[in-house]
């Protein structure tokens, strides 16, 4: 049994585990172990937002944004997702990964600017949402090999069965920076007007998740029970969080069906989501009614199939500091990602 913390990133404690040292979870997991030379990490989301049909100019925006992605520097892997949000629009969200922050820069200035140019007015809406967090800042989780996910495609292999899962803090246990950092926030987000751009300026420790579910290898019976028993209690706490997450923290949330190279919707969902903190996510991982019922139909679906279960689960857990975080929007409604954290009409100018 491994810790999920890798050998490199271990240190004196002066905050304690959940769990006891001889804790044995009842089933296994697996962390993405990246080589010790990387240092940081880059989650970059580039979304375009739109009602109704896709229009030319969304259609051209994704297209671009591919094509930088397949150019120099550009990030060791990227997927596409989509959903509808609660003001009716559509948002297609294409979010890509790098190790090295070299390459990341190099990259980034032409992207940002041609994505937001604040020239823009083909009546898509347009939004970066960027984390670039120390490899102390964020950790993994997946409930079987063999297909990684996310952040998780860069590591350089996955780990043996680790002892930091089943329990509530467990999240919290696998993020390095724990084991002396409580990641408290700090500051409250405010925006910045750039012409038509608008930059969000979050605060210290803000939190985000990706957890997905993978259900293309199941089988009849499986694909039913998880179709009609688990996801639309997913569902509904998805949409709890999009609609009403702010006042319990979420400031932002977005439930995605991973689409492929042709638009197409594939058998991959995920959430993600930010948060003022990663206490604020345990709360309502631990407490919330809408995650209660999603952990207890999610608990009878696996306890009922047991090791044959084909459903794949993972998620990435990142706690950001101030200075690892860039938020830009570009003709968006005022709910949309970590706009909905702040107030415009109060917002100072630049």
């Amino acid at each position: 049994m491994e810790s999920a913390i890798p050998p490199h990133l271990q240190t004196a404690r002066s905050r304690h585990r959940r769990v006891p040292d001889d804790y044995a979870p009842p089933y296994p997991s697996f962390v993405a172990r990246h080589k010790p030379a990387v240092a940081s990490v880059i989650m970059a989301y580039f979304g375009v937002q739109f009602r109704g049909e896709p229009t030319a100019a969304a259609t051209g925006a994704l297209a671009q944004i591919a094509k930088r992605f397949a150019g120099e520097n550009g990030p060791t892997h990227w997927d596409r997702a989509q959903y509808v949000d609660q003001a009716g629009f559509t948002n297609v969200v294409s979010v890509a990964y790098w190790d090295d922050a070299g390459r990341f820069d190099a990259w980034f200035g032409d992207a940002r600017e041609a994505w937001t140019c604040s020239t823009a007015s083909d009546g898509v809406g347009r939004f970066i949402e960027v984390l670039r967090p120390h490899v102390a800042r964020y950790e993994t989780l997946f409930s079987s090999l063999g297909r990684p996910e996310g952040v998780a495609v860069l590591a350089d292999g996955m780990s043996g069965e680790v002892q930091e899962h089943a329990y509530w803090g467990g999240m919290r246990d696998r993020i390095p920076l724990s084991q002396t950092d409580a990641m408290t926030p700090g500051g409250e987000p405010h925006i910045i007007r750039d012409g038509a751009r608008i930059r969000v300026v979050a605060h210290d420790n803000l939190c985000l998740i990706r957890s997905g579910q993978d259900w293309s290898d199941t089988e009849t019976s499986e694909r039913k029970m998880y179709l009609d028993d688990v996801e639309p209690v997913l569902r509904e706490g998805m949409d709890f969080l999009r609609d009403d997450g702010v006042p319990i923290g979420c400031y932002a949330n977005r439930y995605m069906r991973v689409v492929d190279a042709d638009g197409r919707l594939t058998e991959k969902s995920y959430g993600q989501s930010w948060w003022k903190s990663l206490a604020a996510l345990e709360r309502w991982a631990e407490s919330h009614p809408t995650h209660v019922r999603i952990f207890g139909a999610a608990m009878k679906y696996l306890s009922t199939l047991g090791p044959s279960a084909k459903l794949r689960l993972y998620h990435e857990v990142t706690v950001a500091a101030a200075d690892e975080q860039f938020f830009e929007y570009l003709g968006c409604h005022e709910r949309t990602g970590m706009l909905n954290a702040v107030q415009l009409a109060a917002a100072p100018s630049s």
